[in-house]
């Protein structure tokens, strides 16, 4: 299972020059159901409703939904191995709730500070494989 990061959607719905290979989107993928504001606020932050917002929808549709439980929020306010902002340390409680939950999950990120705090947390780090 794959765990979503918000630079991944970004990356893929503004043709971002990283973007995700298109077996990324074959996997079992899961968020935050912080992920959906997240990438909404930054579509319309930009004004890209009209010409975005279908294929926000769509590529949402394809990630499972971890609601902001009160496990989840208790963990994010705890101390991490190093700094993080305030909607990295909610992802990454989301995350680590999984993996309590024995879910084999791993990070797929574009934004180094949220790959170094997953690698201090010793959550593994999708990378991409190699398009054909």
């Amino acid at each position: 299972m794959i765990y979503l990061d918000t630079s991944v959607i970004l990356a893929q719905l503004l043709a971002e020059d990283v973007r995700p290979p298109a077996s990324l989107w074959r996997e079992t993928l899961v968020s935050s159901r912080l992920l959906e504001y997240e990438v909404m606020v930054r579509v319309h932050a930009r004004s890209l409703g009209e010409s975005h917002g279908e294929a926000a929808r769509l590529l949402l549709s394809r990630v499972a939904f971890l609601e902001l439980a009160p496990p989840v929020l208790e963990r994010a306010l705890a101390p991490f191995p190093a700094p993080v902002r305030t909607l990295d340390a909610l992802h990454l409680s989301s995350l680590l709730f999984l993996r309590s939950r024995r879910q084999s999950t791993m990070l797929a990120s574009y934004d180094r500070r949220m790959i170094d705090a997953a690698r201090a947390l010793s959550i593994p780090v999708w990378s991409a494989p190699p398009e054909a």
